[in-house]
């Protein structure tokens, strides 16, 4: 077998790009005459909006620093070795770019092994060894720290997570083995599967202390020098680190089974990296750390050669890059700025736009409605968003007087818009309705201001048609709730001109949303797509399927949730209007179902009822629905609701309705929760032969969220 330092070079050589960091050694003299120490820092030489990686060179580097240290440390040189980060940034795990590019087994196997190797050598020293987590830690970040044998955070950390099984690895340099042995399985679950699958939530400084992966905390002004007194205190035994007595017996499994009902209900078997953890976890039950770091080798290599993690990949990119610059947007520098916002309507949906226009641009927001109840009712709620914020402690008293201040509510638009210099609309879904709000505003509004619509479905271009100005105009079509769920669909109206479309760019970019130019094309994207899978679902329940086997059927998909529990979500109505929407654009493809018209006409709020706790079909519904005689199988019915899905991004790319497929994954992922380790969805339609049956060709090319060939 090659050595460490043999695999690790094979990997560098396959990865000449890594941006490599460093593993500084540095000595001096404890405080209280503890003795000499060496203080490894990690660090790559950049910022901190550049964290820091481990690649194959990297590793390499802090096995080199740890082959000093154990030398001195044999010689009795020094009584300790600590570890650290670079300011803001302790290590946020393996360099991705690099996993990317892995095109066979055995190199997988190397990264996994080579990690370990070098890490396990930290616990293997003759003095004790400290991590001192000073900045945001992540996956290999998290676990490095975690083969030393006592660790300090910072209370300023900002985000600590093992990430992995979110993209569709396991924690594979020891987090799988080790965490459960140090905190006890049932926390190690809730941090390696539960927050992972959980949109990657990440922990603070304060949560890593109390769970017991840190064994003090000190504010982050002068964390490391804090740290370092501890330390001398630990190391001439005035401080004794005391840790739980884990229990091994049943309390382990019952962990364990804890955490596979947790991913049963997230991805329903459909992804096997939580599996893979799960299964170290309880093979970590007899304490034997080596054979879990085999097993993590065997399941990292497993896992970075299939679709899921690549997918995985794929969607986290999209995420933190093609996120952040949009496809098709115009130059920034057309961007007007905006001093004050104006929201026409006071429902819930313009409450929630007007509290985050509110907060993101600290600017006067100004609401209009058709009575004095609904505006004041609008402003109360902003009001009262404030307040709760207030509560949590996460404004000052200050902040929520300054916020309370600006938001105001008026009747009169032409009081409330005279000096706004950007109105959205959130008033019923109606073409008419729209229209005739436009020319009131464009009446009152300044001749620069942009009027934004937040239409789900309707035509941005006829919205304008009958205004002086319709260049001003631009769709701006947020997904509920507003302050979850980050996307924003940009629409590009025909007469809609740059310096528009590039200050709805700006603002979004302020809102802190994701950006995606979209076409003006019925429902856009997220809309459309759904509505072609949930009208494919309704008609295979129209004729003859039941209800169950039809929800069954994509629950290998791994989606957040069914679509009928998403229907209730969005309301039947809407789902309705949508669907007739498309119907009328679409009418060979999109069916209008008179099984959900009953239902909107029964005032039914959805198809199921939750007396048990879990969801049941409603008797009244079962008794509204007319189904025909065709019963499919579950195959079956995934097999016709993939093949529409496939057929519609076609069309839709075809149409131009966005510059590329990625943009269409971007927009499930971030407007509609859909898993990454579906990659959105066109990655899981490439990998299942959907596309190439449908389409005759794939979406992406092959290596992009897939195994290069």
């Amino acid at each position: 077998m090659s050595t460490t330092a043999e695999l690790l070079k094979q990997a560098s050589d396959l990865f000449p790009d890594e941006v490599v960091t460093s593993a500084h050694v540095r000595h001096f003299d404890l405080p209280l005459g503890a003795g000499r120490f060496a203080l490894i820092t990690l660090d790559n030489g950049l910022d901190h909006t550049k964290p820091t990686t481990f690649g194959p060179q990297s590793l390499a580097n802090l096995g080199a620093a740890i082959d000093q240290v154990e030398k001195e440390a044999a010689d009795g040189e020094i009584v300790g070795v600590g570890l650290t980060g670079k300011p803001f940034i302790f290590a946020v795990g393996a360099d991705l770019k690099g996993v990317e590019l892995l095109k066979e087994w055995d190199h997988a196997y190397a990264i996994g092994k080579g990690g370990h190797d070098v890490f396990k050598r930290l616990s293997g020293l003759a003095v004790p060894t400290f991590a001192y987590y000073n900045g945001a830690a992540m996956g290999g970040g998290v676990e490095v720290g975690l083969h030393c044998t006592y660790r300090t955070v910072s209370a300023a950390l900002p985000a600590f997570s093992l990430p992995e099984v979110f993209l569709g690895l396991v924690p594979g340099w020891g987090g799988c083995t080790l965490l459960p042995n140090l905190i006890g399985p049932e926390k190690a679950v809730s941090v390696i599967i539960e927050n992972s699958l959980n949109q990657n939530k990440q922990l603070k400084g304060s949560q890593v202390y109390e769970l017991g992966i840190a064994d003090a905390i000190f504010e982050g002004a002068d964390f490391l020098e804090q740290s370092l007194i501890w330390t001398a205190s630990v190391l001439k035994g005035e401080i004794v680190v005391e840790r739980p007595v884990i229990d091994r017996g049943e309390a382990w499994d019952q962990a364990v089974a804890k955490g596979r009902f947790i991913a049963d209900s997230k991805v329903h078997g459909a992804a096997p990296a939580a599996y893979r953890a799960l299964d170290i976890i309880a093979a970590a039950k007899n304490g034997d750390l080596q054979q879990g770091y085999d097993a993590e080798d065997k399941a990292l290599a497993d896992l970075i050669m299939g679709g899921e993690l690549r997918a995985g990949i794929y969607a986290f990119n999209l995420v933190q890059k093609r996120g952040k610059r949009p496809a098709g947007a115009p130059d920034k520098n057309l961007a007007r700025p905006v001093t004050k916002v104006g929201v026409v309507g006071a429902g819930l949906m313009a409450s929630q736009l007007a509290l985050l226009f509110l907060r993101r641009l600290e600017v006067p927001v100004v609401l209009t409605d058709i009575d004095q109840e609904r505006v004041d009712k609008g402003v109360g709620y902003v009001h009262a968003e404030i307040d709760k914020l207030l509560g949590k402690g996460r404004i000052g008293q200050d902040k929520a007087n300054r916020l309370k201040a600006l938001v105001t509510g008026v009747l009169d638009k032409a009081e409330g818009f005279a000096d706004a210099d950007f109105v959205i609309e959130a008033v019923f879904e109606e073409m008419g309705v729209k229209q005739k709000v436009f020319a009131e505003v464009e009446a009152v509004a300044p001749a620069h201001a942009i009027l934004a619509t937040n239409t789900s479905s309707l035509s941005v271009s006829e919205m304008a048609s009958k205004l002086k100005h319709p260049e001003r105009v631009v769709g701006f079509h947020f997904f509920n709730p507003v302050a979850v769920l980050p996307l924003l669909e940009i629409v590009r109206g025909e007469q809609t001109d740059d310096a528009s479309l590039a200050t709805a760019f700006a603002v979004a970019k302020k809102l802190k949303k994701t950006a995606v130019l979209v076409k003006d094309a019925p429902a856009f994207v997220v809309n459309r797509i759904l509505t072609r899978f949930m009208g494919e679902i309704q008609n295979v329940i129209d004729e003859g399927t039941p209800v169950a086997v039809a929800e069954k059927a994509v629950e290998p998909l791994g989606l957040p949730m069914s679509p009928l529990v998403l229907l209730e979500l969005v309301g039947p109505a809407i789902g309705l209007h949508v669907s007739e929407t498309l119907n009328r654009a679409f009418p060979d493809r999109f069916t209008v179902s008179p099984n959900l018209k009953a239902v909107v006409e029964a005032g039914k709020r959805g198809f199921y009822v939750y007396d048990s706790g879990k969801p049941e079909l409603d008797p009244e519904v079962a008794a509204l629905l007319k189904q025909g005689d065709t019963v499919l199988t579950e195959e079956q019915v995934r097999a016709r609701v993939l093949d529409a899905v496939a057929q519609e991004i076609g069309l839709m790319l075809d149409e131009g309705v966005v510059a590329e497929a990625q943009d269409i994954d971007l927009c499930l992922i971030t407007g509609a929760g859909w898993p990454f380790h579906l990659g959105g969805i066109t990655p899981y339609l490439d990998r299942e032969g959907v596309s190439e049956r449908v389409n005759g060709k794939r979406f992406l090319e092959p290596g992009v969220a897939s195994v290069p060939a």
